[in-house]
Parts: C-alpha cells; structure tokens; sequence
C-alpha cells in the first residue's frame, strides 16, 4: 500500500498532508522524529516523506521505498543527504516559496532594533532606571547608514525593497547575481570583502554549502568595519559562533540578531548565552499564519504531483 509520513513538523497540524494522502488513499502517519534511528524507522517503506528537521542520512534514506520522494519543509535541505538521494534513486524537493515576505519583515525588524540600539536602550532602563538617548554612543541615522546583504535571492531581493524604504544605502554580493539581470534601483553589487569593510550592518540570506560553511568566522570578522551589526535569518552554519562570541565581546561587532544556530537549540554551554549585545529568536523569522498555511499547502501539492507521477515543482534532486 501506497504510505505517506511525516517525520517532524512544528505547526501544530497536518491537515493538507493527510488530505493529500486521502486522496490517493495512501497509508498516513505523522510522527516527531529527532534521531536518525527515529527517522529510519519513521520513513520504512514510504513512498513520500514530509521532513523539517529530522536527520534524513544514507541509512533513513535506503529505508523509503523504491523511487521515493523527499519534501523538506522549507528552503534549506542541509538536513539531506542529497549525494545519497541521487544515488539511491530518491527524489528530493523542497519549498523555496512560501514566506520570502515573512522572513524578510523578521530580517528588517531584527536589523532596525539593532541599528536603533532598541535592546541597549531597554536594558539601560530596566537596570538602571533611566538612561540619557546619548548613553549609547554616536548612533547614525539610516540615510547615513549602509546595509551589506549576502545572498540575493528572493528573500535577499525583498529584504533590499524594504530597506530601500528608510533611505538606507544597501549594498549585496552573490556570486550567482548578475548585475544586468537586477531590478532597476537594486542594491549595488560588490565583492564580499569590500561589503564587509563597508557596511554598518550585514544580513545573511545565503544558503549552506561546504563553500559558506562558517563565511562568518575569524578572518571575516576581522574585516568586517567596526561596530557594525549581523543579522542572520538564513543558515546557522553560516557563522563561526565562537568566533562571534569573541568579536561580540571584544566589542568589535557592536550587536547580532541570531534566529538561526548550528547546532539547535543553542547549547546550554554557549559562549553566545550570557552576551547581553545578541538577540536571539527561535528559528522563528518563518513563523506567520500565512506563510504556514502557504508552506503545508505547497508542500502538499507537491506531495500530489509525487504521487501522481508528474514531474516535481521544486526538485532539488
């Protein structure tokens, strides 16, 4: 019999993952794996599985059935072997799509709390009972203020629409952009050292891969102007955090805002936890109600064209 799974999730419910499985009257069962021997044996025999985080290896991979298909919630698949995939004949698809805007809004938010020294300001108050606007330090404002994105793909391109808003000049790398394919007024495109020397605050929205596999560690830190401010929404493998925790502390980065970590949670051990100048959110900067609805329901359509044998919207292998 045909058998659909979910391995994790974090919405709450499954509702279009199950209606899909109805409709091609396949097995369903919704589970919360965390290990790869839970996921191994999650997945025995699927033929489609649903996965968030859950550890999708060689082992957990080999235990799908014949021709299977992998649909990973979200944009990243790190938490795929994708060589594996390719060589056991699985397909793997991802949602590249469903929250550009929400994710960008939380990058924003993050990056405008920071520059505007919002948490210094409230921990000021609360310890000492007032503090004078100039306690801060000097504190630019944004039309003299200059944003580094690296990565500039959607969620890129639309954290840059929004920053454009309040005057910021914003510049990007990626070396996948080309410059004469960009929207007019787009973010000016250099290379990642000359980004880092100049911008007073730098958002991460590139993906993980053995090439920016800790981009953000000793010797990028080092270049990176002081004082200046990191946002990351994309990938916690992006950033060295012992590396950032030392130049947090030193006070050569002024502030970060960390939504995402490798690993997660954060470890109770951490340099990261007892820092006052790092805000962190719990991998959250997907979370709406719209984009979860858009998220489960794309996920399932794509689960549909799986099962139906039609070719995949959002194939990663």
């Amino acid at each position: 019999m045909t058998r659909v799974v979910v391995t994790d999730q974090a919405f709450g419910a499954v509702a279009e993952e199950r209606a899909v499985a109805e409709r091609h009257a396949a097995e369903f069962a919704e589970h919360h794996c965390v290990t790869e021997e839970e996921t191994r044996a999650a997945v025995a025999g699927a033929d489609v599985a649903f996965v968030n985080f859950a550890p999708v290896t060689r082992p957990v991979l080999a235990a799908l059935a014949p021709g299977a298909t992998v649909i990973r919630y979200g944009i990243g698949y790190d938490n795929v072997d994708v060589a594996a995939a390719r060589d056991l004949g699985v397909r793997v698809a991802n949602v590249p799509d469903y929250g550009t805007d929400t994710v960008a809004d939380h990058a924003v938010a993050s990056l405008l709390a920071l520059l505007r020294r919002l948490p210094v300001y409230d921990r000021a108050i609360r310890r000492d009972g007032w503090c004078a606007p100039a306690d801060v330090g000097p504190l630019p404002s944004f039309s003299a203020t200059t944003v580094g994105l690296v990565g500039l793909g959607q969620i890129g391109l639309a954290v840059h629409r929004r920053l454009r808003a309040f005057g910021f000049r914003v510049l990007a790398t990626d070396p996948y952009a080309d410059p004469a394919a960009g929207p007019p007024g787009g973010p000016g495109l250099v290379e990642l050292p000359e980004l880092l020397a100049e911008a007073h605050a730098i958002s991460l929205h590139a993906p993980a891969t053995p090439d920016t596999h800790h981009l953000i560690g000793p010797r990028n830190l080092a270049r990176m102007r002081p004082g200046a401010v990191l946002v990351n929404t994309s990938r916690g493998a992006l950033v060295d955090t012992n590396a950032l925790a030392g130049a947090l502390r030193a006070g050569r980065v002024a502030a970060a805002a960390l939504d995402v970590l490798a690993p997660e949670p954060l470890p109770s051990d951490s340099p990261l936890r007892d820092l006052p100048n790092v805000v962190f959110t719990p991998h959250a900067a997907f979370y709406s109600t719209e984009s979860l609805r858009a998220l489960q329901r794309l996920a399932a359509e794509e689960a549909d064209r799986a099962l139906a044998g039609r070719p995949l919207r959002c194939r990663v292998a």
